[in-house]
Order: C-alpha cells, then sequence, then structure tokens
C-alpha cells in the first residue's frame, strides 16, 4: 500500500536540531574564541612591555652605577657590546640620544619625538629618571621611555613599536571569527544531516500515523529497528494498530453476529404481529399459543439486546478496579441466580482476594449459573459453585459439554446442537471470556465425573489473606 506523502509542518523537528546545534556550537566556540584571544592577546601585551620594561631598567642600573656622557651612546663600539648595542640587541629597541641642551645628538630611526619632558630629564642633575609616554610616529604606535643620565649630561631614549602586535592581535581576532562562523555553519551542516538520521524513522511514523487518520487503514507496514526510544516507539505503535485492526474486525463480527441472530426473533416477531390482525378470528388456543410465543420471543430479544450491550461495552467500563473478595462476589452471584431460577445453589469459597472490577466478576458468575440451570433441567442436584485461589467453577449435572464444543462454547452466539432450542442469545459464556481477558485469567469447560459440566474461568492476580 502506497501511503500518501505527509504534509511537511511550518517548523520540523529535523529543522530545530539543526537550529539547536549550531546555537550550541555557536555558544561554545564564540566562548572558547573569545577566551583564546583575550588569553593570546594579554600573554603578547604582557610579554612585550615585560621586555620592554627590563631594557627601561637595564638602562637606569647602567647610568646609575657609571656616570657617562651622552657621547658614549653616540659612538659606535666596532666590538658591537659597548652601552647602545647592549640596548637595542634584546627587541631591536629603537634608541635617540639627547644632549643636555635638549638637542637631537643622534637620531632614532624613526625618530623619536623629544618634549618637554624629554627636555627636562635631559638637563636633570639626577641619574636614572624615568619618562614614559606612548607616541604615534606616522601610521605606527611606540612605547617610548627617556632615561636621564646625571649632572646635565643628557639623556637617552629608548621606544618599542607595539603596533606590529596590534595588528597581529587583529588579524587574529579575524581569524578566530571565520573560525567560529565556519564552526557555526559547520555545525548546522552535521545538525541537519544527523538531525534527518536521528529523524527519519519519526518522519516514517509521522507519514504512516497521518495515512492512518487519513484513510483508516491499518493494515500498512511500521518500521521497528533498533532498540532505542525511537524503535521502542515504533514496536509499541505496531502493537496498537494490531491491538486497532483486531478490535476494528471484532466490533465487525460481533455487528454480522448479531445482524444474524437478530434477524429470528425479528422475524418470529413480524410473523406474530401479522397474525394479530387476525387474533379474533383465531381458536382460544391459538390465541394463548400466540401470546406466549409474542411474550417469549420479546423476552429472547430483549435478553440478546442486553447481552449486546454489555459485551460491546467490555473493558470500557468505568468500574474501578480494586481489592476484591472473590468469595463475596460469588455469594452475591448465587443470591441474585436463585431469585431468577428458584434453583438451590451453594457455594464453597476461600479468602482470595483478587484485584478487579466487583461488577464484572459477578455478571461473569452469575452467567456461569444461569447457564447451568438452563442445562440442567430436571435440578435434581444443586448447583455447586467453588471458588478456590482464583479459580470459579460452576458444577451441575445437566448433560454436560460435548469434546467437540469445549473449545467453541464460549465464541459469540455458539450453540451447540443439543442447546439450540432451548432459549438464549448465545453471549453469556462470551461475557465470561471477556470478563475473564479483562482480569488477566482464562476460562475453562470440562466434564463433570458421574455426569454432568465443569465450566468457569480464572483470575491472574489473586490473592490470599493469612
Amino acid at each position: 500500500m502506497r501511503l500518501p506523502r505527509p504534509r511537511r509542518p511550518r517548523s520540523s523537528l529535523r529543522v530545530t536540531f539543526a537550529i539547536s546545534f549550531a546555537a550550541v556550537a555557536a555558544a561554545v566556540t564564540l566562548l572558547v574564541g573569545f577566551l583564546s584571544y583575550g588569553a593570546a592577546a594579554r600573554l603578547v601585551r604582557a610579554d612585550q612591555q615585560s621586555v620592554f620594561g627590563g631594557v627601561v631598567h637595564d638602562l637606569r642600573n647602567q647610568v646609575r652605577q657609571q656616570p657617562l656622557g651622552y657621547e658614549v651612546y653616540v659612538q659606535d663600539d666596532p666590538d658591537h657590546d659597548g652601552p647602545r648595542d647592549d640596548l637595542r640587541r634584546p627587541t631591536g629597541t629603537d634608541i635617540q640620544i639627547i644632549r643636555p641642551t635638549g638637542t637631537v645628538a643622534d637620531r632614532g630611526s624613526p625618530v623619536l619625538p623629544v618634549g618637554d619632558a624629554e627636555r627636562r630629564m635631559a638637563a636633570s642633575r639626577t641619574a636614572g629618571l624615568v619618562a614614559r609616554r606612548d607616541v604615534e610616529i606616522g601610521d605606527d604606535q611606540f612605547r617610548m621611555a627617556t632615561v636621564s643620565l646625571g649632572a646635565g649630561r643628557g639623556a637617552v631614549q629608548v621606544a618599542q613599536q607595539f603596533s606590529d602586535s596590534e595588528d597581529l592581535l587583529r588579524e587574529l581576532q579575524k581569524r578566530t571569527a571565520l573560525f567560529v562562523g565556519a564552526a557555526i555553519a559547520a555545525a548546522g551542516v552535521v545538525g541537519w544531516w544527523l538531525a534527518g538520521r536521528i529523524t527519519r524513522r519519526l518522519v516514517r511514523l509521522t507519514g504512516i500515523a497521518e495515512s492512518v487518520t487519513a484513510t483508516g487503514r491499518m493494515d500498512v507496514a511500521v518500521p521497528v529497528t533498533g532498540e532505542d526510544e525511537v524503535g521502542r516507539l515504533g514496536r509499541a505503535f505496531d502493537g496498537m494498530l494490531g491491538q486497532l485492526a483486531r478490535s476494528k474486525d471484532d466490533q465487525r463480527r460481533l455487528v454480522q453476529d448479531a445482524g444474524h441472530e437478530l434477524r429470528t426473533p425479528l422475524t418470529s416477531l413480524r410473523t406474530n404481529i401479522a397474525l394479530l390482525r387476525r387474533f379474533e378470528e383465531l381458536p382460544p388456543a391459538a390465541r394463548e399459543e400466540l401470546l406466549a410465543d409474542l411474550t417469549g420471543e420479546t423476552r429472547e430479544l430483549t435478553d440478546l439486546v442486553n447481552e449486546l450491550v454489555s459485551l460491546a461495552a467490555g473493558q470500557r467500563d468505568d468500574e474501578p478496579s480494586v481489592a476484591t473478595p472473590l468469595g463475596e462476589v460469588a455469594h452475591r452471584a448465587a443470591g441474585l441466580a436463585r431469585r431468577r431460577t428458584g434453583r438451590e445453589i451453594t457455594v464453597t469459597a476461600d479468602d482470595t482476594v483478587v484485584e478487579g472490577r466487583a461488577g464484572a466478576l459477578q455478571r461473569a458468575i452469575t452467567n456461569l449459573v444461569e447457564n447451568a440451570a438452563k442445562f440442567d433441567e430436571e435440578g435434581t442436584a444443586p448447583i455447586e459453585v467453588v471458588v478456590r485461589r482464583g479459580r470459579v467453577a460452576v458444577l451441575d449435572r445437566g448433560p454436560g459439554v460435548a469434546e467437540e464444543d469445549r473449545q467453541r462454547v464460549f465464541d459469540r452466539f455458539y450453540r451447540a446442537p443439543g442447546a439450540r432450542s432451548l432459549p438464549g442469545s448465545g453471549l453469556g459464556l462470551a461475557i465470561v471470556r471477556e470478563v475473564a481477558a479483562a482480569h488477566g485469567g482464562t476460562v475453562f469447560a470440562e466434564r463433570r465425573p458421574g455426569g454432568g459440566a465443569v465450566v468457569g474461568f480464572t483470575v491472574g492476580d489473586a490473592t490470599r489473606h493469612p
């Protein structure tokens, strides 16, 4: 059977999964990227500042330990181990020398600016004083420090470019943003693919459910693969469809059987009603027979309808399931049957307690007793009801149950050949089977030693009081 294509929902589970994956990936990558960039930026900046601070510290110690004039820093050392080389060696520091007058004796590359603070350092009498500031030279940013040589001997300017590091950090920031975007896109694609695999069986189940709703047909194949929740859902859905299909078939058979059984009393009633038009012409004996026939057919029709309603209601009874002493239920059913049939009925019961619906159990026992009374027409021996450990048996001294009828006496509308002339609807024992099945039990029909039948049912969760 080809299923109709399911209508695509406005917001599918697959889209939700994909968006969720992308959102989680975005949050994680943004957090990781932000923390990574922040840590890298702090490390780079702290390292540069530490190196530059070390250069300034070494310069201050140098000028404090021995008096040096600005000329020493202007001269190049052939061995590259002079004071100027010591300052330039660690990081390629830019160096510029200022005379005591504030003019530049040796220009740096690039040329560093000289302001009032730097001139004061050049004229200062104290060695090792420092003036710091950040300056912009062209398009580049520099850290600059001016250290006084003392005794009015000038000053030394050292500078470190940090705009290159900032450019590097900005490039790292761009790459981090690109990585975050790529991770989000990849998470969305992977989420879309993974959600498709996860929801594929759910989509099929949804399509099957929509098909069953639209067509009413339940003979469809349901995917039941996998041991996960989706697989369990598929098996549960398949079992539910099977149960619904069986229920539908049972309803159809019930309607067909009921229609067949109703035809006989209805046909007889129509015939008798037609004879009522000639009632005055009939002899007295025929009149009495006609009225008796009408009464019997009406009673049989009423019983049939009542039992059809009880059977159709089945487990949909609203009666709650409670702890019920099975012996008390048997005594109530026996009392009711005594009033209806006038027969002697004995009850032998233990203290079995079952979890069930007392009304349904009483109806089942009553049907068994009345069935026994119907077949045991002579009534020479009492009907016995025996309750033992969740097993209810009704014993009579009637004709018994033939071997070929044992498996069919509980079918709806089945009537053994010897019982077709007796009144009844053929539904009493079917109701007993429904009640037993609803309580987790089974039914049985056996021959009784010495003649008669043993018919009854069991209850699945019977317990006994200590």
